[in-house]
């Protein structure tokens, strides 16, 4: 058996190299990957819970939303009146002023110290009353 080795050939003359050398392109891929990796989890991270402040836009609304507010003491407002009767009756009030298509938006803000689980149940409330166009708003600010 002939084996062909580049050092039987002649003296000086190499003979061209027919492999490509696959090293850099796996170590730029794996370099890839890893950012990938680390920068992923930020992308799909939510919105901090801890976060009064926001640097973001307005949204363009085609409507006039409805403003709705929890104060610290856990009294519910809408549009800067507070709901004394049943929050149900309002609700559907609100979800019958709008289309089925597009039910109205409701802009919700909360205290900042308030219980999570009553916001929770207000946006439950919501919910149930067919209002899932809801936008919890936040201060402008910077986050640091």
């Amino acid at each position: 058996m002939a084996v062909n080795l580049p050092s039987q050939r002649g003296k000086g003359r190499r003979a061209p190299m027919a492999d490509i050398n696959v090293t850099p392109l796996v170590d730029v891929m794996l370099v890839l990957l890893i950012i990938f990796m680390v920068t992923a989890p930020l992308l799909t991270a939510g919105v901090p819970v801890n976060l009064p402040d926001s640097r973001a836009k307005p949204l363009d609304q085609e409507q006039k939303p409805v403003d709705m507010a929890i104060d610290a003491q856990g009294r519910i407002f809408i549009d800067k009146d507070e709901v004394t009767g049943t929050l149900d009756d309002r609700l559907a009030q609100i979800a019958g002023s709008g289309t089925p298509e597009r039910p109205p938006q409701i802009l919700l803000r909360a205290d900042k110290g308030l219980d999570y689980g009553r916001v929770m149940r207000v946006m439950g409330e919501l919910n149930r009353a067919g209002l899932n166009r809801v936008a919890l708003v936040t201060n402008v600010g910077d986050q640091n």
